[in-house]
């Protein structure tokens, strides 16, 4: 899938190796993994079947989002624009859900 992001600095995350915007060296980690399955995947069919993700529309204020684990703590909240086959994952926030 395409990728596109809401700030420079999660788009800097994934490609430079000595960036870690602040992150721990096991989340940026879990996010650059994730990041290679997001533009592995075919569309978000494939992020649900993994289930290690626990991949999930979001409700309320966040309805048009979804978020995928990177770890017990964190999670990367997603956007999934556009229409099969040309979607795009819109990387929106990594957040710390405790």
């Amino acid at each position: 899938m395409d990728v596109t992001f809401k700030n420079q600095s999660l788009d800097r995350l994934e490609a430079d190796a000595t960036y870690s915007a602040g992150f721990g060296d096991a989340l940026v980690k879990a996010y650059r993994r994730a990041m290679q399955h997001i533009r592995a995947a075919s569309d978000e069919r494939t992020l649900y079947s993994r289930r290690s993700f626990r991949f999930e529309k979001l409700s309320g204020d966040r309805a048009t989002q979804h978020s995928m684990r990177l770890n017990d703590q964190w999670r990367l909240i997603v956007e999934i624009q556009g229409e099969a086959p040309k979607k795009i994952i819109h990387v929106i926030e990594i957040v710390d859900y405790h």
